[in-house]
This record gives structure tokens, C-alpha cells and sequence, in this order.
């Protein structure tokens, strides 16, 4: 028999040795049978190859730690694999180190410690870090089941909550089960984020009670001794440890099998005093031990407690022997501990705050000289520093930077607390108030930040540092405000005394800042500013940039050549500069928007999987998730509507891991919500349409057109024509030719919007649109896509058949294939009265390529049109369809590697894709075959190909 069958067997019905361990050793498990049976069915379910995830929560002394033993002890007694780990009080320092010191435990760790602190120290450190862990936690999985066991997530720090939210979702359809515990008061904390099974360690009701006490008293306890022992409030360990003090004290009397209280007119003593009680027991030298080290945390660093006590390690020795047989401390595997929680909060609740606060500011200098980071100490000091603690301010000022990466509120509280210890002729002080404000922007708060660079920030440096700040805030605030960066960067411009270089990169970001907006005009002005200046300063990396925006307003200004040209231009010149195509986004990706508004998609796709490539080469990961956002816009093009929505929807997934910009609104969200709406989804609808009105509220023009435009489409799928031509109104009004400005400009949105006037009985609007089609095509004969848009859009105008055929032939020779489908239904529409054999011709065609990009709704129309000619063709299977037949190429190249043992990592590598791509393309997968685990995906795999 296999280990596995083997765990099986041991999970299927409890043992009698097993009910008599937890009797007999588990006594705080005495009514937690519910709880454990529980955890029991899920490492039965986990051995059969589904995985999950377990959330315990309850108060302090609830049993929590007791039941994760428990579990963990018991998938160690069937061969599982078992990691365990814990948060640590005030340990919210150095990110990660709770759920790497997991992995690394036990007798094989899941990878070389050295890999992982080396991850846990680059630069993108939680993407990789997520990466990698989620590469080597797939690959321990496929040899054998995993446990992983994980307490006190509260006192986890945020990059280990998250991560750990994050693996157990990706990993889901692994033979991995995720234990975690987390006090009762966290329940609304991040710990809810993620979908989980939750046990919820309510207070043990009378009857358990009993029975509790009598497993620790040996005896039944009487109705007043039952009374006093609810004091305990149901919860386990604190009962036993009131039942025990009692008895140690003499309060209770056994006779006859009944357990009595010896004096019920005097009060027992209660839990806390217990506890002080027996701290009183021992030595001076061991009392102060313990009281020391209750103020430092749970786990004692005997040397940090050696120096506070003015002692050497080995004087310690004899105290801390006390302490443990009293029962005080613990030492387990070699760690020195407090037995529990609450003997820890018992001894403090005797130290006075101000005296504890001057222990714990000694105690991080006595850490800092032993080599602690400044991570670790980070914590403890912005809760015990004082006003005027210079060398507070300059470790919680490096202590900010360091947690920026993967804790940014982290960041911004350590930053903040800084400032406030900072004394006003502080010499740093302009300094941090700089850090802290860019901290406050990169975590989301923004009008905070906007109220503190106003009213503090102005008059604290000179005029070129203060530039060089609010360059820096107009790079942070771009991400959710294009205004906003464009405010930043007119403030410092109008400083007196800029040096070229800063004056060169201002103008830039300014005009890059503005053409997101959409205002060309303002653009244009600028750009004429930033291109000399940039050429003075010598930076080529500047006036590659500044190329790019002038190209962008070429092409805004259906100057199609001189866009390509000097898009090329700036290309050039970075690579004369050195900088690689994984860290210059603008450039490459935006020739690719132009290739594939060409007609060009599969051109424009070959630039964003080559810049895809070497971003990974590089581990740019915020670049890496740019270019997959401009992939999804540019599958959607491509007509291929399933790998857009995959795309798009691991983009949005790479949005936690990095940080969101809101360029996001105007591509990712944009591909996702159309995509949705050609293939019928009304779900995705509902979101494009909640997306659409959001974004119409932004301050940025370009944005809020892009949200109108969103919802002009979604109005006319639901054939409201009043709705969709308000919406589609604004959408292109302000643009200086009146075209659309979604990202980028595409000119076959124009024969969208013909048709939409044309419904709503605007002929005005529709011709307006029409004429402007011609005009760019008249400017750019070199981009024949151009003609055939405006033939098509001439032709719907006119309801001419002949230039809607001319138009769908035109359109054979790219790489649109709905634009191409679109112009066929239109031509067979116009010749269904006159020409019946070559209408159906059309629209069979036009049906076909619906049907192969995945566009139901089309697909749907266009088989009305051939019933109303008498032709009947029955749907083929689509996206929306359930099963092998509702697969994508893409899904189905996806699922046979996964069957073959590939790791999501190995298939990307494989595809070309990223694992966030290929972790959609397989939860799509799972959805349409109704399968959850990779066991059952091999098992369907096999089946079907056999």
C-alpha cells in the first residue's frame, strides 16, 4: 500500500488509540471534538489530492495552538509533510520571516535558506518571493501532500498575510492544506480576505466545562465549583490553568470523587494572581528574569536579557532553571519561551508602562549592536521612542525604506512616527517630511499627501532639492492621477534656479503626464519645451522620452508616419543609452498600440512578447505587468477574446503583488469588459459597466472618455439607443479632431460609433465620424487599414453594398479579424435583398471568424441574419460552453502540461506566457471540465485521451 493509501486508512475512522491520546494528553481539546473531527476529514480529503485552506480563530486560551499541534501531529503520524510556523509578538519587522522559517522547518526544508534570503532581498522582492515559493511549493506537492501549519497570524507582519492569502488561492487545486490560526479580535483584518473554511472557537458551553474539569481534577466538581469555574469564559487553557492554581493553593478538597471548594466563603484567587503568586516563589535574580523578559516578547533572547540585567549568560542559567520548574517558561527544541500567552500578560500587567518603554528602548539598542537589522527593532521603537530620540529618527527613517517594497502602510507608519519624534530644527527634517509624503502617495492616501506637500513641504529646501521631491511625487501620483503628476511637476517648474537636467526631466513627465490626460494641445506645448531641453542636458534616456510623447501627439494628430518615425527615434536612442526594452515601457509598447491600430495586431503582438521576455529575463516585475496589460488590449484586437480576458484578469492579479497605476483603467479593464460583452458575459458586463461610470468620474479626460465609451458599448449591447449615443457623445467630445480617445486611438472604433448614431437616428453625428475616418485615411495613404475602416464606415452611411464589400475585402489582408467580421455582416446584411447566395457567402464567413475569436454575441446575431435567409447553422462550442469542447487552444495547451506534471512556472516558460496568465487559462479550465484539483485534471486528461 502507498503512503498515501496508507494516510487514508489512518484518517477514515478515528482509532481507539487515537480517542484515548485525545483524551488523555489533549485536555484542552476537551470539547473541541467537533473542531478536530473537522481538521481530521480535511487531511483524509488532502491525502485523495484536494487541497484547502483552515482558519481558526478564538480568543487567547481557546485552544487554538492546542488543535494545530494536534493536526500537525497527526499528518506527521501518516507520512504527510508538515511545515509549521508562528507570528511572534511586536513581529511585524522583517517581511516574509514568519512563513519562510515555516518552510524551512522541518527535516527538509522546502528549498536552500540561502535562495530564499537572497529573494527576500531583491529589488520586486514580494513578486519574485511569490514566484518562487509558488514554483517550489507546486513541486513538493506533486511528490506528496503538504501541511502547512501557520499561528498567531495576527501578530504576522502584512507581506506574510498577504503572500500567504496569495499562495493558498493560486495553489489551490494543490494537495496542499493550509492551518492557520488567528486570535478572535483579527477576524475582520486581512484574514477574511481569501475564500477559507473557518473554525470559530467559541467558549465551551457547561457541559464541557465539566467534563474539562474533570479530566484536570480527577474528580466531579460541585455545582460552586462549576460556578466559579465559568470565570474562565469557556476558554480551555484558561480554565485549566484557574483549576490548577486552585488546587496547588489548597482552595479545592477531593473526596469521594468530588472535587469541593475548601472554603467557599473566601474568593479563590484568580488566574493573574496565580501567576504572580508563583512568580513570588522564586529568586529576586529569576523574578526580574522573567519580568524583563515578559516586557521583550514571547520568545527570550537570553543575551539581550543578560544585558539588560547588567549579567552574563551563564549567571542566568541558575534564574531561568527556576522559572521553568515553575512552570513559568518553557524550553521546547531549544527555544526559551513563556509557556503561554497569558502567563506572559499576567507578569506584565505588574510592570509599570514608562518603566517597561525604558526596557524595550534599551533593549533595541542591545539588539542593534548584536547586528539586528533595522527591520527587526523597527516595531518596538516607534512605540517607546521619545520626542527628540535623534537616533530614533534616522533607524525608523531607514527602517521606512526598507519596508516600502512589501509593506508600504508599514512604510508610512514608521515614516510618520519619525516626523513626529523629529524636533522642529531636526536636521532632516525637510527631508522626512519629503519621504513621508511619497510614502503616503505610493500607499494611497492620497489627499493627505497633496495637504502635506502644500503646507509643509514648500519653504523647507532649497528650490533644486525641492524640484527633485516633487519630480519624485509627480512619478508616485501618475499611478493613480494623471492630474495630479501635472500639478507636481508646474509646482517645481516654477522654482527659480533648476538646473538643465531637472528641468529637462520635469518638462518631460509633464508632457507624458498630459497626453494620458488627453489634452493634446497642452501637449504640444509642452513637448515643444522638453525636446530642446531635453537635447541640452545630454541625457539621451530624457529625450527618448520626450520623442515618445511627441510621437504620441503625432499620432493624436493622425500624423501616422512621423508617429512611427519617431517612435523609432526614441527607441534608438535608448539603446544607445543602455537601457533595456524590459525597463523602457513607453516606447516599445506604444509601437506596439501603433502596429496594431494599423490593422497590425500580430505585429504589434510580437513587440509586447518580446519586451514580455526580456522583462522577465531582467525580473522587472512592475514592467513585466505593464506589458501584460498591453498584450490583453492587443489579444483583444487580435480577435482572440479568451487569451484577452486570461491576460487581462492576471494583470489585475499582478496588481496586488505590485501595486496598481491607473493605466489599468484604460487598457486591462477596457480589454476585459469588451471582451466580455463580445462573448455575452453578462457578469463582466455588470463589471464594465460599474468600471465605466467610476472611471467617467476621474479628473483625467482621456480616463473619464475611456469609462463613457465603456458604457456607450455596453448600452448598445442592451439596444438602448438614447443611452448609448450620450455616452458615446462624450466620448469623443474635446478630442481635437473629435475622434475616440481610448488607449490607443483605434480607427475601427469609428465604424462602431457610425453605427450607433445611424440606430439613434443621429445621421449628423454618424456622418461627422465618417468624414474624419476618410480625412486620416486621406493624411496616411502608406496604412491601407485606414481606407478600408473608412470605406466600411462610408458604406454603412450610405448603405452601400458595393463599399461594404470592397471594405471586407480590404480588411482580408490584416490581422483584425472581428473588424474584418464586422464589415462582412454589414455586406451581407446590404445584399440580403438583392443578392441572397452572396449575403449568405458573407455572413457564413463572418460567422466563422466570430465564432473562432470567440465572440458569441456576434456569433448569435449573424446566425439570426442566415435563419431570416433560410440557412440554419447550429453553434459550435464557444467559450461559454462547459467540457472538452468549451476549451481554448490556449486552455488546452495549458491543461495537457499541467497533466504532464508541469509546474505553472514550467508551462509559461514553455508558452511564453506568465504564471499568472497560465494560473487563469487552468482556473478557466477547471470551471468548464467541473474539476478542482490537479489529481482530478490528470485523471479527466487521461480518460479522454485514452
Amino acid at each position: 500500500m502507498s503512503r498515501n493509501a496508507t494516510a487514508v486508512a489512518d484518517f477514515s475512522a478515528p482509532s481507539e488509540d487515537t480517542r484515548r491520546r485525545t483524551a488523555d494528553v489533549s485536555l484542552p481539546l476537551r470539547g473541541r471534538e467537533a473542531e478536530l473531527l473537522l481538521l481530521r476529514d480535511r487531511l483524509h480529503t488532502l491525502t485523495r489530492g484536494q487541497g484547502g485552506t483552515v482558519l481558526i480563530e478564538g480568543a487567547p486560551g481557546a485552544g487554538k495552538s492546542r488543535l494545530l499541534a494536534e493536526i500537525a501531529d497527526l499528518a506527521a503520524a501518516a507520512g504527510l509533510r508538515v511545515h509549521a510556523g508562528a507570528g511572534v509578538p511586536d513581529g511585524h519587522a522583517v517581511p516574509f520571516t514568519p512563513l519562510l522559517d515555516a518552510l524551512l522547518s522541518g527535516p527538509v526544508p522546502l528549498m536552500a535558506r540561502d535562495r530564499l534570503l537572497a529573494l527576500n532581498e531583491a529589488a520586486d522582492q514580494r513578486f519574485w518571493l511569490l514566484q518562487e515559493l509558488q514554483d517550489e511549493l507546486e513541486h513538493a506537492a506533486t511528490a506528496a501532500p503538504l501541511v502547512i501549519v501557520m499561528d498567531d497570524l495576527q501578530w504576522c507582519d502584512a507581506a506574510t498575510r498577504s503572500t500567504l492569502r496569495t499562495l493558498s488561492t493560486r495553489l489551490s487545486d494543490r494537495p496542499i492544506l493550509w492551518v492557520l490560526a488567528t486570535r478572535e479580535h483579527h477576524r475582520t483584518g486581512p484574514a477574511r480576505a481569501w475564500p477559507v473554511d473557518r473554525i470559530v472557537l467559541r467558549p465551551l458551553p457547561a457541559e464541557a466545562v465539566a467534563l474539562l474539569a474533570q479530566d484536570v481534577l480527577r474528580a466531579v466538581a460541585e455545582p460552586a465549583l462549576l460556578e466559579l469555574a465559568r470565570k474562565a469564559d469557556g476558554r480551555p487553557l484558561l480554565l485549566v490553568e484557574l483549576l490548577n492554581g486552585m488546587r496547588e493553593e489548597g482552595a479545592i478538597t477531593v473526596r469521594n470523587g468530588m472535587a469541593n471548594l475548601r472554603d467557599t466563603g473566601r474568593i479563590p484567587m484568580r488566574f493573574c494572581s496565580s501567576i504572580r503568586h508563583r512568580l513570588d516563589q522564586v529568586s529576586p535574580l529569576a523574578r526580574d528574569s522573567v519580568r524583563f523578559a515578559a516586557i521583550l516578547g514571547r520568545d527570550i533572547d537570553v543575551e539581550v536579557l543578560a544585558a539588560l540585567l547588567r549579567r552574563s549568560p551563564v549567571d542566568l542559567m541558575a534564574p531561568l532553571q527556576e522559572a521553568l520548574r515553575a512552570d513559568l517558561l518553557t524550553d521546547t527544541d531549544g527555544r526559551l519561551a513563556f509557556r503561554h500567552d497569558l502567563i506572559r500578560e499576567a507578569v506584565q500587567v505588574g510592570v509599570p508602562a514608562a518603566f517597561g518603554n525604558l526596557v524595550r528602548r534599551q533593549a533595541v539598542d542591545v539588539r542593534l549592536r548584536r547586528g539586528a537589522a533595522v527591520m527587526e527593532v523597527a516595531a518596538d521603537l516607534a512605540e517607546v521612542a521619545q520626542p527628540g530620540d535623534h537616533e530614533a529618527v534616522s533607524l525608523l527613517r531607514r527602517a521606512a525604506t526598507d519596508f516600502a517594497p512589501t509593506s508600504p502602510a508599514t512604510a508610512v507608519a514608521l515614516s510618520s512616527r519619525a516626523l513626529e519624534l523629529a524636533p522642529a530644527d531636526h536636521a532632516d527634517r525637510s527631508a522626512l517630511v519629503a519621504e513621508t509624503i511619497t510614502l503616503l502617495w505610493r500607499n494611497g492616501h492620497d489627499l493627505e499627501a497633496r495637504a502635506m506637500a502644500d503646507n509643509a513641504l514648500a519653504g523647507l529646501l532649497e528650490p533644486e532639492a525641492e524640484a527633485q521631491v516633487r519630480l519624485s511625487l509627480a512619478r508616485v501620483s501618475s499611478r493613480r492621477s494623471f492630474t495630479e503628476s501635472v500639478r507636481q511637476c508646474r509646482l517645481a517648474l516654477a522654482l527659480p534656479g533648476l538646473s538643465p537636467a531637472t528641468r529637462a526631466q520635469l518638462l518631460t513627465l509633464q508632457a507624458l503626464a498630459l497626453i494620458m490626460t488627453g489634452d493634446v494641445e497642452e501637449t504640444d506645448r509642452v513637448v515643444e519645451s522638453a525636446l530642446p531641453a531635453a537635447a541640452s542636458c545630454g541625457n539621451r534616456a530624457i529625450e527618448a522620452m520626450a520623442i515618445a510623447v511627441e510621437a504620441a501627439v503625432a499620432f493624436q494628430r493622425m500624423d501616422w508616419q512621423r508617429a512611427f518615425d519617431r517612435q523609432d527615434e526614441a527607441v534608438r536612442l535608448a539603446a544607445d543609452a543602455g537601457i533595456l526594452r524590459s525597463l523602457w515601457v513607453p516606447e516599445s509598447s506604444w509601437k506596439s498600440f501603433l502596429w496594431s491600430s494599423a490593422g497590425e495586431s500580430l505585429r504589434g503582438l510580437e513587440e509586447v512578447d518580446a519586451g514580455l521576455r526580456e522583462a522577465r529575463a531582467h525580473g522587472q516585475a512592475a514592467t513585466v505587468h505593464m506589458w501584460s496589460m498591453c498584450r490583453a488590449r492587443i489579444l483583444l484586437d487580435a480577435g482572440r477574446l479568451a487569451d484577452a480576458r486570461a491576460e487581462a484578469e492576471a494583470a489585475l492579479a499582478m496588481v496586488e503583488d505590485l501595486g496598481s497605476g491607473n493605466a489599468a483603467d484604460v487598457t486591462t479593464l477596457y480589454a476585459l469588459g469588451r471582451a466580455a460583452l463580445y462573448a455575452g458575459d453578462r457578469q463582466g458586463v455588470a463589471r464594465l459597466v460599474a468600471d465605466g461610470h467610476r472611471m467617467t468620474r476621474d479628473d483625467a479626460c482621456f480616463v473619464a472618455r475611456t469609462g463613457a465609451w465603456m458604457l456607450a458599448l455596453a448600452a448598445d449591447g442592451e439596444n438602448d439607443p438614447a443611452h448609448t449615443m450620450a455616452y458615446a457623445t462624450a466620448a469623443v467630445a474635446g478630442g481635437p479632431y473629435g475622434g475616440l480617445t481610448a488607449t490607443p486611438l483605434d480607427p475601427a472604433d469609428d465604424v462602431v460609433f457610425v453605427r450607433m448614431a445611424l440606430r439613434a437616428g443621429e445621421r449628423g453625428a454618424a456622418a461627422d465620424m465618417v468624414r474624419l475616418a476618410e480625412d486620416r485615411a486621406g493624411r496616411n495613404p502608406g496604412f491601407p487599414f485606414l481606407a478600408a475602416v473608412a470605406a466600411h464606415a462610408r458604406g454603412l452611411l450610405d448603405d452601400d453594398a458595393a463599399s461594404l464589400v470592397r471594405a471586407a475585402e480590404r480588411l482580408s489582408g490584416f490581422s483584425r479579424p472581428i473588424v474584418r467580421a464586422s464589415a462582412l455582416e454589414d455586406a451581407g446584411r446590404a445584399l440580403s435583398a438583392t443578392d441572397r447566395k452572396a449575403a449568405v457567402g458573407h455572413l457564413e464567413t463572418a460567422l466563422e471568424l466570430y465564432e473562432r475569436a470567440g465572440a458569441t454575441r456576434e456569433a448569435a446575431r449573424v446566425r439570426r441574419r442566415l435563419r431570416d435567409a433560410g440557412i440554419r447553422r447550429r453553434g459550435r462550442a464557444s467559450g461559454a460552453v462547459h467540457g472538452w469542447d468549451g476549451l481554448t487552444v490556449s486552455e488546452l495547451q495549458v491543461v495537457r502540461l499541467v497533466a504532464q506534471g508541469a509546474t505553472n512556472r514550467q508551462v509559461a516558460e514553455r508558452l511564453f506566457l506568465s504564471p499568472h496568465t497560465v494560473n487563469t487559462h487552468l482556473r478557466h479550465a477547471y470551471t468548464k471540465l467541473d474539476v478542482n484539483s490537479r489529481v482530478e485534471l490528470t485523471r479527466l486528461v487521461v480518460e479522454h485521451d485514452g
